[in-house]
């Protein structure tokens, strides 16, 4: 069979000048959408995007397979996240075959076990609900920060300062690739300051006292905490508004199917990136080393050759298993996200704290930043199911 080249894939519509670059900047769920689009109607299940770098984006099970299980060619020391401070270091962009021992390292500070002697403290850190019309967003936001306040630092953290750290990821690009030396600088000293507490006191059981006395712990602690904080919010942000819509699924035997479906629709980490670290033959195409390799949730999500109505609110269909590699909010394989149970405790634990809701107006458009959530807001109100 002949191999053919890169440009030979399907593609979106490009701008004369700039590619795909300006739809990229401005409007990337549309173009992505089309250029699955494009792919599936050709009968292959990558498409190309011109991006000022060779980029290939997947939209199937084997590609998305590939990219979270073959560490050595899909590596992730090139990925997106380097353009951004938050995110650039610590285990994101560790690869093989050095990522496995320094994950193994973290593992057990995530795990279930220890995140349950954690969850008395951040049960008590979360903020009461108002007793009329709030912004499910906006309290999320707030919400999240208290929890991961508590479960990292016992709430010892500047509070001011955490906002203050946060805050950037939360605005559109370029804001959060802008580098920021001094407030870095400030919340290094903060961890330094509580990690001498846990490294020379005891007592300390939060997920700092375990990351402080590994190597790099420092900077795991800063680089998992930012990556945990939006996608938190967001995802409990729309739970919060469809159950608000849909109050027959608020009640805790039901939540855990509500945050699948939620995350099914709306991942948080909408798109994510590896670097090719060789040429790969893909299906009788050439994609080169340095390729940007991109795999797509949010389009695995939605993919129709996979879910019955795939752009519907529908818990119920998590009675069944999902297809293998068709649902990745959390990523997969040995990459699969270290916060992921942090994740589903806090979310988990507030709604069932929440009470009777009633949604009153608001705005859930998907906004795709460095993390994907709602344009918002999303107002509701508590009342009567």
């Amino acid at each position: 069979m002949a191999i053919r080249s890169l440009s030979s894939l399907p593609e979106p519509p490009t701008r004369p000048g700039n590619g795909h670059l300006q739809d990229w900047a401005l409007s990337p769920l549309p173009l992505i959408g089309e250029g699955a689009a494009r792919a599936r109607s050709a009968g292959v299940d990558v498409f190309r995007l011109r991006l000022g770098l060779p980029a290939v984006v997947g939209v199937g099970a084997a590609w998305n397979r590939a990219v979270l299980t073959d560490l050595g060619t899909f590596r992730s020391a090139g990925s997106l996240s380097r353009i951004v401070p938050y995110l650039s270091g610590g285990v994101i962009l560790s690869d093989a075959p050095g990522h496995g021992g320094r994950r193994s390292l973290m593992n057990p500070g995530f795990g279930r076990a220890h995140l349950l002697a954690l969850q008395a403290r951040t049960r008590a850190a979360l903020p009461g609900v108002p007793d009329g019309e709030f912004d499910a967003l906006a309290w999320a936001d707030g919400a999240v920060l208290s929890l991961l306040n508590a479960a990292y630092f016992s709430g010892e953290f500047d509070a001011g300062l955490l906002h203050a750290f946060l805050a950037p990821l939360r605005r559109p690009f370029p804001v959060p690739a802008v580098p920021r030396p001094l407030l870095f600088a400030r919340v290094d000293a903060e961890l330094r300051r509580l990690a001498h507490v846990r490294l020379t006191g005891r007592g300390h059981d939060d997920l700092l006292a375990v990351l402080a006395p590994l190597p790099g712990g420092l900077e795991e602690a800063r680089v998992s905490l930012a990556a945990a904080h939006d996608t938190t919010t967001h995802a409990l942000a729309y739970a919060i508004w469809f159950l608000a819509q849909h109050p027959q699924w608020h009640a805790p035997e039901h939540h855990a199917a509500v945050l699948k479906e939620v995350l099914r629709l709306f991942p948080p980490g909408w798109m994510g990136s590896r670097r090719l670290g060789r040429d790969l033959d893909w299906n009788g195409v050439r994609l080169p080393r340095g390729a940007l390799a991109l795999y797509s949730p949010y389009l695995s999500g939605r993919d129709p050759a996979v879910w019955d109505r795939p752009d519907g609110f529908d818990p119920g269909r998590w009675a069944g298993r999902p297809p293998a590699w068709a649902y990745l909010p959390f990523g997969g394989g040995e990459r699969l996200c270290l916060g992921m149970h942090l994740a589903q405790m806090l979310i988990h634990d507030t709604l069932a704290a929440l009470p009777s809701l009633r949604a009153v107006r608001g705005d859930p458009t998907p906004l795709p930043g460095l993390t994907l959530g709602p344009r918002g807001p999303l107002v509701v109100t508590p009342g009567p199911r």
